[in-house]
Order: C-alpha cells, then structure tokens, then sequence
C-alpha cells in the first residue's frame, strides 16, 4: 500500500502543479493581450461555467470507463488548453482555451482520488484504512499550488532582471511568448509528464470493457444515482451540505481578501503582491492541516468528531476575519492572518476525513459520481456566496454571515459526533 499511496501522492502534485503556476499570472496576462477587466472576467466565467456542466457528467465517465482513461485524457486537454492560454493573442483562442482547461477540470476531478480508493479496497478490502493517504494527498496538492504560485510569481520578474531575456524571448517568438506566458507555457509541459505519468504508472482493479454503447448507457444511469446518494443516506448528505458551507467560506475569502491586503499596504501592486504570499502561506496551512488529519481523528476519538472540530476551527478563522475587517493597524492585520491561516488549516485537516466517511458509503461504481456532486455542491454555492457578498456593504458583515454559514455545517455533524462510525487509523 505504500506504493500505491506514493502514487497517489505524485499524481496530485503533479495534477495541480499547473494551475498554481498560472495562479499568479494568468489575469496580468490576459490584460498584457489587450483584454479589458470585463473580458478576463468572461474568460474566467467560461472556465467555471464549463466545469459545473461537465462535473456530473465527466464523474459519471470516470465510473463507467475507469480513472486512468479519463485522467490521461484531462491532462491532455490541458496541455493543449495552457498552450492555448500561454500562446494565444485573440479572444476566441483564450477563450478556446478556457473552454478546455474547464473541461480537463471536471475530468480529473474526483479522479485520482477514485483510483486510490479503489486500489487500496481492491488489496485491503473494503474497511481498508484510507485517512492517511487521502490526508497525504491534500498536503502535496496544497504544497503543490503553493510552490506553484511561488514560481509562478517569480518567472516572470526572473526573466526581466538583467539582460531583459524577456523582452528578447517576446521579440524572437514575434510577441506569441511574454515573460507572463512562461509559467503557462511550464505548466503545459508538466501536464505531458503527468499525462506519461498516468499511462505507464498508474494500475486499477479490472473493470468490464467498455463498449461506446454501454459508456452512453452507463454515464446517465451512474449521474442519477450519484445525485440520489444524498437523499437515501443521512451521512453522505451531511458530507454534501459540508461541502456546499466550505464553498461559501472560500468564495467570501477568495473576494474580500484581496480588497483588504490592498487596503493595508496602501497600493495595487504591493496588495497583489501580499496576497500572493497570504495565498502561499494559505496553501502550506492547508497542506499542514492535511498531513494531520489522521492524527486530528485519534485525537478527536472518531472521522466525525475530527471534522465536527475541524469546521469549528474553521468558523473561528473567519469570524476573527470579520472581528478584524474594519481595522488596518498591525495588531488587526496579524490577527486577520492568524483566521486566515486558521481557516486554511482546518478545511486541509476536515476534509480527509470527511472524504474517507464518503468513500466507505459509496461503492466503486458511484465513487467518482459521488466526488463530481460534492465539488459540484462547493461550486454552486460558492457562486451564490459570491453574489451575495457582492452585494452586502463592506465591513464584518459578510465574514460574519459566511462564519455562521461554517457553524451551521459544524452542527451537522453534532448528531454524529457521538457515534464511532469509522476506524480511526493507528498507523501512518
């Protein structure tokens, strides 16, 4: 099992390498291409348009014709998406582009999470301990993004320092390639390692050949009942309407906290810089909060308990967000880092154990189905979050309602805190 764990583990660094590398420069790049504010706001809706189309779908294939097929296909999808998006100078190519990133997104995910689950029950059986590797998994996908935003960000002023290779790299390509275009273009390259990757390493449990016929069957059949899970099963509901409170949470902070870093460094581009260095300290926390899941789960005595505390700890990190909101001194703005980074850590620490409650009420068939639909719940209401946000006058107010929304998630779990229903893992 430590082979497949450590594959598990590559995959997800690999899987979100990419898009940590394109965090810091995509909307400086779009607008270095002649798009306008609203433009790159199309391009980005686009994108998650097309991901909440295909979630249930693409989970549906991944199902039905296996996980290995269909992340192959999402990381090239992707090469061909970065490409598009690091190369292309008109609007319908990024937008192309934009298209396809969104359609590799809900392609892989849930994916590779499936393939480990169903690896580790096919050898260990289906009370297999899964806590660990799910919790080792989140940490390379937070270390990832955030070495990813890391070089993503210092790229681009790399190549400006000193002989200007950017400025020579533009001219020599006739301006197709810009220093902004580089982490782009590296994430492109990773995706063809992970597409090599996932072809020559990965191995699952045997499942029926798939005919086009049975594939154009099988993927309705396997939506309706992923999105029936919810209704027949208390627990996978809670997991569900846990997801969909998370989801708000990240939306308030992904719209707010940049007004605010810009708010106490007193410009745009130290704001965007600050943000960029709170995003990476976000992601380490979130990596951090992962590893320790299993031990959060012994400590808490149950998977219930864990994420019961978890999302409390949650619900603080943004309430001290918003008890900060209307401050700028230097005792504020460390405490709003502290519910930032608290934040962070507790979604990395409850969501392992959250996901491993999933898996074990869900067989391999609904696996990725029952993955699409959570990250479809965070999804949809993270874009209503959104909107409401938008809309409330800006002060604590919409911290404070976003961490009420994260209590009330918490309490969903207060009727199972009681019960023992998983095996915590004593093992590492």
């Amino acid at each position: 099992m430590q082979t497949v764990r450590r594959r598990y583990v590559t995959v997800c660094a690999l899987l979100w390498l990419p898009p940590g590398l394109g965090m810091a420069s995509l909307v400086l790049l779009f607008s270095e291409r002649g798009m306008s504010l609203a433009a790159v706001a199309g391009l980005f809706a686009a994108h998650s348009l097309t991901v909440a189309a295909l979630e249930l779908p693409t989970g549906g294939l991944s199902d039905v014709l296996g996980r290995r097929p269909v992340l192959a296909m999402a990381g090239a999808l992707n090469v061909v998406a970065f490409a598009l998006v690091g190369l292309g100078t008109t609007a319908w190519v990024l937008t192309a582009g934009m298209v396809l990133m969104g359609a590799a997104r809900a392609l892989a995910s849930g994916t590779a999470e499936a393939w480990y689950v169903d690896t580790v029950q096919a050898h260990s059986g289906p009370d297999a301990e899964l806590r660990t590797g799910l919790a080792r998994g989140g940490s390379a996908t937070s270390a990832a993004l955030a070495a990813g935003i890391l070089l993503g960000g210092a790229l681009p002023w790399l190549l400006g320092v000193g002989p200007d290779l950017g400025a020579r790299l533009s001219e020599a390509t006739s301006g197709a390639v810009l220093p902004l275009s580089v982490p782009v273009l590296l994430g492109a390259a990773v995706r063809v390692v992970f597409v090599c990757y996932v072809l020559t390493v990965l191995r699952e449990p045997p499942r029926p050949p798939a005919t086009l016929r049975s594939v154009l069957r099988g993927v309705p059949v396997t939506v309706l009942g992923g999105l029936r899970l919810g209704g027949r099963d208390a627990l996978v509901r809670r997991v569900l309407l846990t997801a969909a409170a998370v989801g708000s949470a990240l939306a308030a902070i992904e719209l707010l906290m940049p007004g605010r870093t810009v708010a106490v460094t007193g410009a745009t581009g130290s704001g965007a810089m600050a943000y960029a260095a709170l995003s990476c300290a976000g992601f380490v926390c979130g990596g951090v909060g992962s590893h320790l899941a299993p031990l959060a789960a012994r400590v808490a005595g149950s998977g219930e308990r864990a994420v019961l505390v978890c999302l409390g700890g949650c619900a603080g990190g943004v309430l001290l967000l918003g008890a900060t909101a209307s401050t700028t001194h230097l005792l504020g703005t460390a405490l709003a880092v502290v519910g930032f980074c608290l934040f962070h850590l507790g979604i990395g620490a409850a969501s392992p154990n959250g996901n491993d409650l999933l898996h074990r009420r869900v067989t391999s068939a609904q696996r990725a189905t029952a993955l699409s639909v959570q990250s479809l719940a965070q999804q949809l209401v993270g874009a209503l979050t959104g909107l409401a946000v938008g809309a409330l006058p800006s002060g604590p107010l919409p911290w404070l309602l976003t961490g009420a929304v994260l209590l009330s998630g918490a309490r969903l779990w207060l009727r199972r805190a009681g019960v023992r229903s998983t095996p915590v893992a004593t093992t590492g």
